[in-house]
């Protein structure tokens, strides 16, 4: 590997299975708001990865987000000089070890833990959810959405969770049509179809007057590992 930003994964981008709550027990001593905590074991990882590496003190890793809003969360891990990094990036620097994040992903990774094992690699274990995703037409700030919202927040999602998955609100048109894309366990799965309209459809359309169907905008073919087929 050459130049300023070198991936240490051998050009694969690591995916990550949505996590109820992040390990502080793993997480290496740090200051706070470090936006992601990181085990000692991943930590020991990349500073032996790095030091591989031609200038290697001078390298951080940057994280990024590089899935479109709606889709489940897709990284981008490589080495970057540190100092050479945009003015409007976080630089976090745990235990020696610079970790560089896009402003705009902070609040996608905040609270996120970057763990490794021999198994799956470095694997970030992330508690949020994925933006809404922005279609042209749809209406999301109107109280129909609210109630949608809270509905899926309190009611969908828990159930869902129960399989690894999650739906996210697009929005709704003016025919009485709600969007969501699914994630995590959902993202994929055979019975998502299913789910989606023997479900999420009979728990939103009793209970919001203005709405009377459901619509899956999730690309399933672009899923991997879904908990349940």
């Amino acid at each position: 590997m050459s130049g300023t930003k070198q991936s240490p994964f051998a050009g694969s981008v690591p995916t990550s299975p949505l996590a109820d709550s992040v390990s502080g027990d793993s997480a290496a001593t740090s200051p706070r708001d470090t936006i992601i905590s990181v085990s000692p074991v991943a930590l020991e990882k990349l500073k032996e990865l790095r030091a591989t590496e031609p200038d290697a003190e001078k390298l951080g890793l940057r994280l990024a987000v590089v899935s479109p809003p709606g889709e489940d969360f897709r990284y981008d891990l490589v080495f970057e000089e540190f100092l050479k990094s945009a003015f409007t990036d976080e630089v976090r620097t745990i235990d020696g070890f610079k970790f560089i994040m896009p402003a705009s992903d902070v609040d996608s990774l905040r609270g996120a833990e970057l763990d490794y094992n021999e198994q799956a690699g470095l694997v970030l274990r992330n508690p949020n959810r994925p933006k809404a995703p922005a279609i042209e037409g749809l209406v999301r700030d109107d109280e129909t959405s609210a109630q949608i919202e809270a509905i899926v927040s309190v009611d969908v999602n828990p159930m869902l969770a129960a399989h690894g998955g999650f739906v996210t609100f697009a929005g709704h048109d003016t025919e009485g049509t709600a969007y969501f894309t699914m994630g995590g366990g959902c993202h994929g799965c055979s019975m998502s179809k299913q789910t989606m309209l023997d479900g999420v459809q009979t728990m939103i359309t009793e209970r919001v007057a203005t709405i009377t169907k459901v619509r899956d905008l999730t690309d399933h073919s672009s899923g991997a590992n879904p908990y349940f087929s």
